[in-house]
């Protein structure tokens, strides 16, 4: 990889982590995943109307990763509301690579290659360390945790086949961030009847700054793919892993073990053995 890729690459798993940590040190995270979805819906808004409009074929797609990545967001608040950043994210950024892997080993007969079976080893023995850590995580926590990370995996198989049929991969993104953006805030009044945002708040400021840095992180994940290959990218972005034992230390305070910062090396090289093998 070139300097640059290897520069977006990392860039995009630090700003990962960093908007995770401010998720998780905010007050209410539910309400700040909601706010997070509308900085993302106002930034897809451009594209949208510029950008043609997604093919017919696509909007099921559209539809449904729209509405597991509202499962997502609403799971990862409540995880974070159980668990410190640096056990719930290793568990969930873990296990995402695990669960597709043997998705396409069980349902479509895929073969694994010995990184891929490494990288299981390694994922499933860095989450086996993360539960036994003397600081380990409820069970719930750990539940919550996987739940989430199979709605990623599942909005991410949906989007593997939705945006080959969209005709235009940013239009498609757009769209699902607008679909996105008008589910949470109904599902937020479903769950607690009234949404106000006060732009004065720190609060506020503070999800507002987490929806900006998701987005930087992804255009610069994009970029990155745009200009390297998808297999080493993958495996580099899952350094992420680390990087959240290490802000969830500097900026919120969590305990800094060596079991801990060994399993999540662990999780993120097998994760990364698992996206060279793909």
């Amino acid at each position: 990889m070139s300097p640059a890729v290897i520069t977006l690459t990392l860039t995009a798993a630090v700003l990962h982590a960093t908007w995770n940590a401010l998720l998780r040190s905010g007050k209410d995270r539910l309400w700040s995943v909601t706010v997070m979805s509308l900085v993302t819906a106002a930034a897809a808004v451009p594209l949208a109307v510029l950008l043609p409009i997604p093919a017919p074929a696509s909007w099921s797609y559209i539809g449904s990763s729209a509405v597991l990545q509202l499962g997502y967001g609403i799971l990862l608040a409540y995880a974070y509301g159980q668990g410190e950043l640096g056990q719930v994210y290793p568990l969930i950024r873990g296990s995402v690579p695990l669960l597709v892997t043997l998705a396409g080993f069980l349902l479509a007969g895929q073969r694994l290659g010995r990184f891929a079976l490494l990288g299981i080893a390694l994922v499933s023995l860095g989450i086996v360390a993360l539960g036994s850590d003397r600081s380990r995580p409820h069970a719930k926590t750990i539940l919550l945790a996987l739940a989430t990370a199979g709605f990623v995996a599942s909005y991410l198989t949906i989007d593997g086949l939705g945006v080959r049929l969209a005709g235009n991969a940013q239009s498609y993104v757009a769209w699902i961030f607008l679909c996105y953006g008008a589910l949470q805030p109904l599902a937020f009044r479903l769950l607690r009847r009234t949404f106000t945002v006060d732009l004065r708040s720190a609060e506020a400021r503070k999800a507002i700054a987490a929806g900006a840095v998701s987005l930087l992180s992804y255009g610069a994940l994009v970029t990155a793919l745009a200009l390297g290959k998808l297999g080493p990218v993958s495996a580099l972005r899952e350094t992420s892993v680390v990087f959240s034992v290490l802000v969830g230390r500097l900026f919120l305070g969590e305990r800094l073990t060596r079991r801990r910062l060994l399993a999540c090396l662990a999780v993120a090289s097998g994760a990364a053995c698992i996206g060279s093998a793909s």
